[in-house]
């Protein structure tokens, strides 16, 4: 048990997402991405006549299948695998966050902004809920997440999905050195 709950190298959940997608167009012809599933559950749930939502959701009931999947190992992970140690980040790393304010941190994230506390705070409420709205937009307006995108995409040589990831990618280090500095400073 101890293998398991050691920190891994990022390479093999590369290789392991990688692998996903081959394995999903063999079984059943399916694309991997995780934004579409949802659609399906707002379909699901919200049955309705406008165009958007009108449509046959439980022929792609294997996504949230798959989403539930994601989520239980995530669970799993969290509570039978999770590793006793401090989450090691690179000194340049915390330097860099504590020169933010970002002093404190539990197993996953700092929670000086990913927490309930944090969230009643003008800088939590930009970074989780406005963040997370442009997130979902920006999905939506892409059509298709990273994963659909950067993943899928590629893999098949669809240039719409070079050029998302590219614009992913570029408005991750937009954000990252020059707009995160800012709503830190609030």
């Amino acid at each position: 048990m101890d293998f398991l709950r050691q920190p891994w190298h990022w390479s093999i959940a590369g290789v392991l997402i990688g692998l996903t997608v081959p394995i999903l167009y063999l079984i059943g012809n399916k694309p991997f991405g995780i934004s579409s599933s949802f659609k399906h559950i707002c379909a699901a749930c919200l049955p309705s006549k406008a165009p958007f939502f009108d449509y046959d959701w439980k022929k792609e009931s294997w996504n949230l299948f798959f989403v539930f999947g994601i989520f239980l190992g995530g669970v799993v992970a969290a509570t039978l695998l999770a590793n006793p140690e401090p989450m090691k980040i690179a000194i340049s790393t915390h330097d860099q966050l504590a020169n933010l304010g970002v002093t404190q941190f539990s197993q996953l994230e700092p929670t000086d902004i990913f927490s309930f506390s944090g969230l009643l705070t003008v800088k939590g409420f930009i970074l989780i809920v406005a963040g997370g709205f442009l997130v979902g937009f920006g999905t939506r307006y892409a059509g298709g997440c990273t994963s659909g995108h950067s993943i899928t995409g590629i893999s098949n040589f669809q240039i719409s999905s070079v050029v998302a990831t590219i614009c992913f990618m570029a408005g991750g280090v937009f954000v990252t050195w020059l707009i995160l500095p800012l709503i830190f400073k609030l």
